[in-house]
């Protein structure tokens, strides 16, 4: 039987794994979500399904995130998790194991690098090579990262946030912090439970956040109605949450992220500088989606900021652009197997 090979871009995130196949685009989005049964160690759902119930479970079942500040945290689970999205974004016809580029947080150890390497050729592929994010990021959204010019990317995802300065194929400076739209959500939860002595899900904090959430002081405030667990009494109980708390609860993750970005600014050398000043700070990711934050962060740095014309799946895109051109990126240095 005719066999073909499917090469494959991984954007492996906190949240969401999102799987470009080259010559095809992206196949697959899916949450990084895995559950499994503890008694008989079974796994029963992965992805979309399992995320429906975080937070849901008896006590025999755990659906959990394998994936960490955007890195492997449960190594078996991660490869469970990958060698399902594989097999699903290949469908049912027969292949040969696919080469398969992956997206990993800047200035991770070369431990953590290994583990995603070993995870990917344990779940399936033949050959696997690491990009970091911000150097997928920035393909993703079009630039040409080879040019003797400097591009700034921050890129905001679900368990970091990487900022990197990018010139001539190569990462002048970065920074990668541990700080993404998961804990956005666990910041509103925090919030929540103390001003309110209510306790609510990670998956209410997310909706809380995706509705009225904003990076700035709103123009007109907006609310939400916000369901939880009185932790006094222990009964249901219904709140109203509005735009400015939603605010005051993610402003520490945001001013860790705005100082983050001028940190990486002030290391820029000047030449660089002065072309971030001209072409603008880049945003990526699913969270630069935040309403404001580009307005935040042009207000704080003085620099103009664009939001990439599809920051969810820059990543996934950037390592399917680098599947096309491998030979290409390899001698550039870009990727690392």
């Amino acid at each position: 039987m005719f066999r073909i090979s499917r090469d494959m871009g991984i954007d492996l995130g906190t949240a969401s794994v999102l799987i470009y196949v080259k010559d095809k685009g992206i196949v697959l989005r899916e949450p990084s979500v895995i559950a499994i049964d503890n008694i008989s160690n079974k796994v029963l759902a992965v992805g979309e399904e399992a995320k429906r119930m975080l937070g849901k479970t008896p006590g025999n079942i755990v659906a959990q995130r394998p994936m960490r500040d955007g890195v492997i945290a449960d190594f078996r689970t991660t490869e469970v998790m990958l060698k399902y999205f594989i097999r699903k974004a290949c469908g049912q016809r027969r292949l040969i194991k696919p080469r398969v580029v992956i997206g990993v947080p800047a200035g991770i150890t070369e431990v953590e690098r290994r583990a995603v390497l070993e995870a990917s050729l344990s779940a399936g592929a033949r050959k696997a090579f690491c990009i970091e994010q911000p150097l997928a990021a920035a393909i993703g959204a079009g630039i040409n990262i080879v040019e003797p010019s400097g591009n700034m990317i921050v890129d905001i995802g679900g368990g970091t946030t990487n900022i990197a300065v990018i010139s001539l194929g190569g990462m002048v400076v970065s920074q990668s912090l541990r700080i993404g739209g998961n804990e956005f959500d666990e910041a509103i939860l925090r919030y929540v439970r103390k001003n309110y002595n209510l306790a609510i899900g990670e998956r209410t904090a997310e909706n809380v956040k995706i509705r009225i959430g904003v990076a700035t002081m709103p123009d007109s405030e907006k609310k939400t109605e916000v369901v939880g667990l009185d932790m006094v009494t222990g009964l249901p109980k219904t709140i109203e949450l509005s735009s400015v708390e939603v605010l005051e609860a993610l402003s520490e993750s945001l001013s860790a992220i705005i100082d983050g970005v001028r940190e990486m600014l002030e290391k820029t050398p000047p030449e660089l500088a002065a072309d971030i000043m001209e072409r603008g700070i880049i945003m990526t990711g699913g969270s630069s989606l935040l309403r404001n934050f580009d307005v935040l962060l042009r207000k704080v740095t003085g620099t103009p900021v664009y939001v990439a014309e599809d920051p969810i799946s820059c990543v996934a895109l950037g390592t399917g652009k680098v599947l096309e051109q491998m030979d290409i990126m390899k001698r550039q240095n870009v990727m690392g197997g």
